[in-house]
């Protein structure tokens, strides 16, 4: 069985400098809050809704664990929530992410059953994503 990846959007994001919660059990926690995003893709596509848009990254050495969570308003007025936890090696630059959605729009219910799978980029405070779905 081959794993198709269909494409479903580029993703681009502005972060703030990070809230460091500092070196703890876990490690290294920091707080990205995102000041503006923006999706495009022919069938999700839209941008960030909101204030509560953030990654909580947990540092340990040079790899970073992402757990982001990010409400987007579609270009035709949906609301869906999208999560997603991922990794990087901070020393690569690349980031991998697996994104999730929610949402009780009957136009984009479609979205509630598929897993994306992503890969992005990050310079300075600017982020970049390709996300497809997994098939």
């Amino acid at each position: 069985m081959t794993i198709e990846l269909v494409p479903l959007c580029t993703v681009e994001v502005t972060l703030r400098d990070p809230i460091s919660i500092g070196e703890g059990p876990s490690g290294n926690r920091m707080i990205f809050e995102v000041t503006e995003g923006t999706i495009e893709g022919d069938r999700f596509a839209g941008r960030m809704f909101g204030h509560a848009s953030a990654d909580w990254v947990t540092l340990t050495g040079t790899l970073a664990t992402l757990d982001v969570r990010a409400t987007v308003e579609t270009s035709d007025g949906a609301l869906v929530l999208a999560q997603y936890r991922g990794r990087t090696d901070l020393t690569t630059g690349t980031l991998y992410v697996a994104p999730l959605f929610e949402t009780g729009d009957p136009r984009y219910s479609w979205l509630n059953a598929i897993q994306a799978v992503g890969k992005g980029s990050l310079e300075g405070s600017h982020l970049r994503y390709e996300w497809c779905e997994a098939r």
